[in-house]
């Protein structure tokens, strides 16, 4: 016997949305919006920029210190890159911080501190893709844009049991999210879809007995939801190489500089290190030191970015003498978090020094 599935509506995932969304700090939920809360644009921007591959729990606290120390677009526009830079720290993929920093200062200076109100415009912004723009313009400006991240992916490719596998199908499952989405509170369904897939359509588990669209799912009437969404093979991960300088003087303090503004962690602090890429190997020995010392084996650490694997071998040196800068500066140990060092350079640090960021959980 055949069963016949409804066809998804809006209307029943907003209700459910109304009755079952998160409450998240940079959201206007719908009590809220109920006694005439707006949203503000800022917050929805700043908010969707640290969430791309980032998950919510991490990027709360981030959010919070970065709304405390820079309230409005102007105030980040204003601000130093390296404050920047070292506030990001830990959060990843660091191209996202320096075109934050760009877009700020955009808005501030092309757009009098107000952000476009159309995904054309807002695309026309550093930074801001076909992502952010949608979900800016729908969220923040109730525009009927077609948000697709992660979450709605699968959501998308199990409604509609879309066989064809990620990344190629994303161009079909855009065509469905703009089917779906309403004229109607728009930034409301856009977030409404992606709490369903955070908190029912899972990738394992799917809570299906839940799902406001279980009438309509034609990835659970094959029994198998989690089949869903299709994607390619994954390629193995290269392995690269290289070496971290981990240099300390008699003050206790240790030798930093600044990579270069472009390219992978650019702009960012880290110790020295050889001339690793995501598609070629650095040196790893004594010889690619930056400076003569004493220097003494000290381990080795391993790091995991997008791309590739990272196996740094580990260089230390003590008592080394202040005049040694190079285009650097010298840090305190015990003051290191203000510093602004991606995860893979603290774990260099680590390595070295033990205790350096003793209250610290290094990933």
């Amino acid at each position: 016997m055949t069963t016949t599935l409804e066809s998804p509506t809006a209307a029943s995932l907003l209700a459910w949305y109304d009755r079952h969304h998160r409450d998240l700090p940079w959201r206007v939920s719908p009590p809220m919006a109920a006694r005439g809360v707006k949203p503000d644009p800022y917050r929805v921007w700043l908010s969707e920029v640290m969430l791309q591959q980032t998950t919510v729990p991490a990027v709360k606290s981030y959010f919070a210190k970065f709304l405390a120390r820079w309230p409005t677009v102007d105030d980040l526009a204003a601000a130093a890159n390296e404050d920047v830079m070292a506030a990001w720290a830990g959060l990843g993929y660091y191209a996202r911080a320096r075109n934050l920093k760009k877009c700020a200062e955009a808005v501030a200076a092309d757009h009098g501190g107000r952000f476009p109100d159309t995904e054309e415009g807002l695309r026309a912004l550093p930074g801001i893709g076909d992502y952010t723009s949608a979900a800016v313009a729908a969220i923040a400006f109730n525009r009927q844009a077609a948000v697709m991240d992660g979450n709605v992916e699968r959501v998308i490719s199990r409604l509609y049991a879309i066989s064809a596998p990620l990344p190629g199908a994303k161009p079909l499952m855009k065509q469905k999210v703009a089917l779906l989405t309403p004229a109607d509170r728009p930034g409301d369904f856009a977030q409404a879809m992606m709490d369903l897939g955070a908190t029912i359509c899972t990738p394992k588990r799917p809570v299906c007995s839940l799902c406001p669209f279980n009438g309509a799912c034609q990835a659970l009437a094959t029994h198998d939801p989690e089949q869903f969404p299709v994607k390619a093979a994954k390629k193995e991960k290269p392995m690269r190489q290289g070496a971290a300088f981990v240099a300390v003087n008699d003050e206790g303090e240790i030798f930093l500089r600044r990579r270069i503004e472009s390219g992978l962690l650019g702009g960012m602090t880290e110790v020295p290190t050889t001339g690793w890429t995501a598609r070629i190997d650095g040196e790893t020995g004594i010889e690619a030191a930056p400076f003569p010392a004493d220097w003494q084996p000290a381990g080795m650490v391993t790091h995991v970015f997008t791309h590739f694997e990272l196996r740094l071998s580990i260089w230390r040196a003590k008592s080394v003498s202040q005049n040694e800068n190079h285009d650097g500066w010298w840090a305190p140990v015990t003051n290191l978090e203000d510093q602004a060092l991606p995860t893979v350079m603290k774990k260099a640090i680590a390595q070295a020094i033990p205790n350096a960021f003793a209250k610290m959980r290094l990933g």
